[in-house]
């Protein structure tokens, strides 16, 4: 089985945590994708989806489901996302895309984070995935100058922008034994927006899909 029908068995089984009647937060990325498809066969069910970039926005219109305004939306009670990587505590590195931030703030205002991913993403340690950091762009050399220090080798996302219109930095080199502390040094760094590191709010279940079929993982 290759990864992306690994990928699209997480998102068929994440459809069992969606309710009906009410609106469901969506991530981003190509296995989101295959969650948006199947979110369209019960899009008469649903009253809505928050989006978490221009690119899930696009694809839920297409398939005439109706995208709404996290303000006007209120609490969630689910949203689906994918990661770049996944430890046993269910700590989250996601950025690849680029639509951290956004992804951070519906994560936050969720009362669910279903995680789906392949079964290659399941980690011991996080960062062999460079760590995404979104930045103001005036900030740039100024927080990859911080972030050396802190260990790592930040590398400028050259022509990329983000949706917020703010730029990226990768941070390669790192093993991050400490997931929550290294999130919070990171997001006290002036002129960042957000790091791609989801441990102080963790998933609340991991489905992984694998050529034995999908694992249900819970937080250690």
């Amino acid at each position: 089985m290759n990864p992306d029908e690994m990928k699209k068995q997480a998102a068929i089984a994440a459809m069992e945590y969606v309710g009906t009647d009410g609106v469901v937060g969506v991530g981003t990325g190509s296995t989101v994708n295959y969650f948006i498809d199947q979110l369209a066969t019960i899009k008469n069910k649903i009253e809505g989806a928050v989006s978490s970039s221009e690119a899930s926005t696009e694809r839920l219109k297409a398939h005439g489901i109706q995208v709404i305004d996290l303000n006007a939306a209120g609490e969630l009670s689910v949203y689906v996302d994918g990661a770049d990587e996944a430890n046993h505590f269910l700590q989250l590195i996601k950025g690849g895309g680029g639509a951290l931030t956004r992804e951070k703030i519906i994560a936050a205002a969720s009362k669910k984070f279903v995680c789906i991913a392949d079964s290659s993403k399941l980690v011991d340690v996080l960062g062999e995935f460079p760590l995404p950091v979104e930045v103001l762009p005036m900030a740039r050399s100024y927080v990859a100058r911080e972030l050396v220090k802190l260990g790592g080798t930040p590398m400028w996302r050259e022509n990329f922008v983000t949706d917020n219109g703010n730029l990226i930095l990768d941070v390669h080199h790192l093993q991050i034994m400490e997931p929550i502390k290294l999130e919070r040094q990171i997001n006290d760094i002036a002129g960042v927006v957000t790091v791609g590191l989801f441990a102080a709010r963790a998933a609340d279940v991991l489905l992984l899909g694998s050529s034995d079929g999908v694992q249900t993982i819970l937080p250690k």
